[in-house]
């Protein structure tokens, strides 16, 4: 199952402070806007997202399509392809993509232990 890029969104009591720290460790800003309190941040192929007052569980992101690097890859999987597999597993899907559209959709699931995880395709 191809998945598509791989970051964690944390969720932050405040992205200042939260941006510096990671700065010291070697993350650079990738995207996002601070002033709208979401920043993607980079370090090599790691990814963080840094969101502010947006959820309320740090959530494992999936971007079926994109690369590390957020650029487009010629092949994948589409989301509503993934979510019909991790259905037929019996995987609990908690907010479903509709499987009548085309390009950007997401789905949540929840592994055992309670941990979201987002599969976001942006198109």
């Amino acid at each position: 199952m191809k998945l598509g890029a791989f970051s964690v969104s944390l969720t932050v009591k405040d992205i200042h402070i939260s941006k510096t720290f990671y700065e010291k460790l070697g993350f650079q800003a990738f995207g996002g806007n601070i002033d709208q309190n979401w920043l993607i941040m980079k370090n090599e192929n790691c990814i963080i997202g840094l969101f502010q007052g947006m959820f309320e569980k740090n959530i494992l992101t999936f971007n079926p399509g994109w690369n590390e690097n957020a650029e487009n890859l010629e092949s994948f999987t589409d989301i509503r392809d993934l979510q019909k597999q991790l259905k037929e597993k019996g995987v609990n899907i908690l907010s479903e993509a509709d499987e009548s559209s085309e390009g950007p959709a997401h789905f949540t699931i929840e592994d055992p232990d309670g941990n979201q995880i987002l599969v976001d395709q942006h198109r």
